[in-house]
């Protein structure tokens, strides 16, 4: 299994995680928590959005869930965000749609994670290509991430 930067980072603090590989096709939340018999809950997706001001940002939300862009732009001191489109997705970030981490990313961006990630012993999200997740506790990635919790979702 390829050592990608996520995974290079959570080894170096020493941050306990599993992983879990799946063939990936269509690059969805829904397709890895299927292929992967976890939960559609605990599959969490990373978006990335660019508020009117503060700019590009990423989003962490359940695989289910909808991210509320209007609660993302008062949680990051905006009037207004957007997501970013899918084909700058590679330039902003060096990642692929269906392979986006928090981690290990081209450049670091704000990290904001929706609150009901509380309700979890542990969500899965991107180690950073496609069909490849890390499964790790709520408080290590936000702590790994440096993110705010905040409510997020529709």
């Amino acid at each position: 299994m390829k050592k990608t930067r996520a995974i290079e980072i959570l080894d170096k603090l020493g941050v306990l995680f599993e992983m879990r590989s799946f063939e990936a096709t269509e690059f969805t939340a829904e397709e890895g928590a299927q292929k992967m018999g976890l939960p559609p809950s605990e599959v969490w997706k990373t978006l990335v959005a660019r508020g009117d001001r503060k700019g590009v940002v990423m989003a962490i939300v359940p695989g289910p869930s909808s991210l509320s862009l209007r609660k993302l732009a008062n949680t990051i001191g905006d009037k207004r965000a957007e997501m970013v489109d899918v084909s700058e997705l590679l330039r902003l970030t060096g990642f692929l749609k269906g392979g986006c981490s928090p981690l290990g990313g081209r450049r670091e961006y704000p990290i904001f994670i929706d609150a009901t990630i509380h309700q979890h012993a542990r969500v899965s999200i991107s180690a950073g290509q496609r069909g490849l997740q890390i499964l790790i506790a709520p408080a290590d990635l936000i702590r790994a991430t440096n993110a705010v919790v905040a409510d997020l979702i529709e």
